[in-house]
């Protein structure tokens, strides 16, 4: 039998987070400009250029020790000014690191 072709994977669609409280992920909101997409009880979702975060309720693990992940901004002063206006520490090191409140 002939090999088929494979599809090449180009992007993420989204990317899900298991989260212990919804209300309290979604002050993940707070630096950034973005737009929820849509929210249960259960999972709320956030737009992101064309991808959105899925942040769902029911964690089945401890929490993270470090960051999990990062983002691209347009404006990374503004990020950092919004951060300590929420009374959010950053970590030390180069980039702008800080973990979910």
């Amino acid at each position: 039998m002939a090999h088929a072709r494979k599809a090449r994977a180009i992007g993420f669609n989204h990317v899900a987070l298991e989260v212990g409280d919804i209300d309290e992920a979604c002050v993940l909101r707070a630096p950034f400009e973005f737009e929820l997409r849509g929210r249960s009880k259960t999972s709320a979702f956030i737009d992101l250029g064309d991808q959105f975060l899925a942040l769902q309720k029911g964690r089945t693990q401890p929490a993270d020790d470090g960051p999990p992940f990062g983002l691209v901004v347009d404006d990374k002063e503004a990020v950092r000014r919004a951060l300590a206006d929420a009374g959010v520490d950053t970590l030390p090191g180069q980039f702008l690191d800080f973990l979910d409140p």
